[in-house]
Formats: structure tokens, C-alpha cells, sequence
């Protein structure tokens, strides 16, 4: 494979006593962390383990596809 910057979209959760990560381009691809630090640096090694075992077994390794965007809404515009 070509040396390539790839730039995967990662979703972080606050769960009740943990932070979930997940990568929506690479199923199966997850971490959790104590922190939302510690699960994000859990999930950037999850992702270079995923990419190396895909590129080892000699599966194509993904594009980068997803992004995300944070819509706001106010609480008095929501009617009841």
C-alpha cells in the first residue's frame, strides 16, 4: 500500500461509568476507555491494529467515507 495520510471519523460515548469510541468505516473496530482521553488514545491503537490485521489477511484496507456535523437546538424551539 501506497503511503497515505488516512483521516477516519472516530464517535466517542459517555456511557455511566465509562467512554466508548468507534470507527463507523471499520465494523468491529471499538475501545473503551475509564476517560475520554483514554479512549481516545485506545481507539487510535484499535485502529492501527484493525488497518495492520486487514492488510496481513490481504483485505483492502477502507476509505475514510464518514464524517459528522453537531446540530444545535435551543430548548424553547421544542415544543411539547
Amino acid at each position: 500500500m501506497k503511503n497515505q495520510q488516512l483521516n477516519y471519523t472516530i464517535i466517542i460515548e459517555k456511557g455511566t461509568s465509562s467512554y466508548g469510541a468507534y470507527v463507523p468505516d471499520l465494523p468491529g473496530c471499538v475501545a473503551v476507555g475509564e476517560t475520554k482521553e483514554e479512549a481516545l488514545q485506545l481507539i487510535q491503537e484499535a485502529i492501527l491494529f484493525h488497518l495492520e490485521d486487514l492488510q496481513s489477511s490481504g483485505q483492502p484496507i477502507p476509505e475514510p467515507i464518514s464524517t459528522s456535523e453537531t446540530v444545535s437546538f435551543s430548548i424553547a424551539n421544542i415544543k411539547s
